[in-house]
């Protein structure tokens, strides 16, 4: 049988196959060089980034939950120069599309970290972070569609570079989001980032997180990340990367059924490194056992 096609393209970039790693969860692949063939994931997505560095928030910074897991690690990270510096030097090894997730307080700091990037010929598309839970302020782009416009236009006009913007669940209408950075100019939305969470330790009655709150990922929250992900499809044209406890093929499956082009694996990468690769190869094998040649055919493929 001829091997299937998974090559799939957000906006103008064209992945080897739909099964990227999530932001935060990867770090610029170095860390998982020798655990995973980094060349067969369909791209790597960038910690988040910011223009200043920043030291993140107190600990403890992750707790395990049932099904999941509550982090709060506060977008630490030594700021974009230093990314540029210390990180795209490895990047250019690799041997798959690169995306760097950015984040920031102001429009204009999303514009400048845009700009630095856009000269970067090694990194292929830029992720909006605009819903960390986890940050003061993290979730102030994502509330409210004239906000997050204004954020993918600020970055729309500082690069020519692929925009993708990561959408929180932590509103009341995931949609109309999707449909003010789809007008806004945004070549693709991500969803759905954690959900606002917390955890206290009944023995010294005290949060455990040292941020108190935190963002939720993990098999809990993938019945309600797959609802939105199909709502959002419903909704618009642009290709959607869908994410939200995903931790096997069949739960990637579920998520491209439902709409999305792509996916991003997060947790799962926690639990076992080399799931990314596991899953590519699970989805190639289910589209020769169901004779299917391109995955394009199971896109948006739910029957009712």
């Amino acid at each position: 049988m001829v091997k299937p096609n998974l090559k799939v393209k957000i906006g103008g970039l064209e992945l080897k196959n739909p099964v990227t790693v999530a932001s935060g969860t990867f770090g610029s692949g170095e860390e998982y060089r020798k655990l995973v063939d980094l060349n067969k994931i369909g791209a790597i997505v960038t910690k988040s980034v910011t223009l200043k560095p920043r030291e993140g928030n107190p600990p403890p910074r992750v707790v395990e939950t049932p099904s999941g897991m509550l982090n709060s690690i506060g977008l630490q990270n030594d700021g974009i120069d230093a990314f540029i510096k210390d990180k795209v030097p490895f990047l250019n090894k690799v041997k798959t599309a690169v995306i760097v997730s950015i984040a920031a307080h102001r429009v204009e700091d999303y514009a400048a970290i845009a700009g630095k990037l856009d000269k970067i010929k090694r990194v292929d598309a830029i992720e909006i972070n605009i819903s960390c839970p986890n940050v003061e302020g993290g979730l102030e782009f994502a509330r409210e569609p004239g906000s997050a416009a204004a954020v993918v236009r600020a970055v729309r006009r500082a690069s020519k570079k692929p925009v993708i913007t990561k959408l929180s669940p932590n509103v009341k209408d995931i949609t109309e989001i999707a449909m003010a950075v789809e007008e806004a100019g945004s070549d693709a939305v991500s969803l759905v980032n954690t959900f606002t969470g917390m955890a206290i330790d009944i023995d010294t009655r005290r949060p455990v997180l040292g941020n108190v709150v935190g963002g939720l990922s993990g098999p809990a929250i993938k019945p309600i990340a797959l609802r939105m992900a199909w709502e959002t499809a419903k909704k618009v044209k642009i290709p959607i990367i869908g994410m939200g406890g995903i931790m096997c093929y069949e739960d990637a499956l579920e998520f491209i059924i439902a709409g999305a082009s792509a996916v991003q694996i997060g947790t799962a990468n926690f639990v076992n490194p080399r799931v990314a690769v596991e899953i590519i190869d699970g989805i190639e094998e289910y589209m020769r056992k169901e004779g299917i040649k391109n995955i394009k055919e199971l896109t948006g493929c739910l029957k009712r």
